[in-house]
């Protein structure tokens, strides 16, 4: 199956997958800003992936806008956040991205990836900063808050390849 794998990554994490997608399958990869000016046509399996960004996944508008128009091709989304694996918030921030209808049409994953404040963007590092700083000032913090405290108070790294399994297993079916 002819396969495309098309990411949008800030610092890295989004790219290492799909690197390793594509590496896995065969398939070709490309940066989202170049794969705009591709025709798509000739693929039978198109693969987005995008960063978390406060719920959302970033740049799926884009991949969004052509799901009626790759009717015919497998559609697979995933997207790439800081929260481990078996986050329950991780389900339900990803649906929230499509419609039923969409969802539907398009396999949908997640990967976690870490933090890396070095590589992160002014405004994303702000938000984090300020992010933080509200749940510090929380009071009676739950466990799964403090937890994330911890985390996402510095750069970390828990990607792994193990987790693009299901998505291989999606592509074959």
């Amino acid at each position: 199956m002819r396969t495309i794998v098309i990411y949008n990554s800030q610092t890295g994490f989004t790219k290492r997958y799909a690197e390793w997608i594509a590496e896995a399958t065969g398939a070709d990869c490309l940066e989202l800003s170049v794969a705009k000016k591709e025709n798509l046509a000739g693929y039978e399996a198109i693969i987005f992936g995008g960063w978390a960004c406060a719920g959302g996944i970033s740049k799926i508008g884009w991949f969004k806008s052509n799901i009626d128009k790759w009717a015919n091709k497998k559609l697979i989304a995933f997207c790439v956040g800081g929260s481990p694996i078996d986050s329950p918030e991780i389900e339900p921030a990803l649906k929230q991205n499509f419609s039923e209808a969409e969802l539907k049409k398009v396999n949908l994953f997640y990967c976690p990836g870490g933090f890396n404040y070095e590589k992160m963007s002014a405004p994303s590092k702000l938000m984090m900063k300020l992010f933080i700083k509200m749940l510090k000032a929380k009071k009676d913090k739950s466990e799964e808050e403090q937890e994330m405290i911890k985390m996402i108070s510095s750069s970390y790294d828990i990607s792994d390849r193990k987790y693009i399994a299901p998505i291989l297993q999606c592509l074959k079916k």
